[in-house]
């Protein structure tokens, strides 16, 4: 679906996402990560700032998420670093749950 001239909407089906689960997604030449934080979802940039490494795999407590490769950890609402060797924050991306839904907002 496409929403403006540079961004256009993705739609993924959440009914078996269980809270504290993620799940990677490739879409529009992004590879994003799907987080469930307690019934609420929020999408970041499936690579750590860090080392560019994937987050998917990594364990998600509460809205932390734990790199997988080195232990760092971030915010997944706002991609916000919480824990070395993540310094710099990691892009996210607009969500809203329509339904059983999530409709992921992304740039061209």
């Amino acid at each position: 679906m496409t929403t403006a001239a540079n961004t256009h909407m993705i739609r993924v089906d959440v009914r078996s996402m269980e809270p504290g689960q993620t799940r990677a997604i490739q879409a529009g030449g992004h590879d994003l990560l799907l987080c469930n934080v307690d019934g609420e979802f929020f999408v970041v940039e499936n690579r750590c700032s860090h080392a560019t490494s994937p987050l998917a795999g990594g364990r998600l407590e509460g809205c932390i998420l734990e790199c997988p490769m080195h232990g760092g950890k971030l915010d997944v609402r706002d991609g916000s670093p919480q824990h070395a060797p993540v310094r710099k924050p990691v892009p996210t991306y607009p969500v809203r749950l329509v339904n059983d839904l999530v409709e992921i907002t992304l740039d061209s």
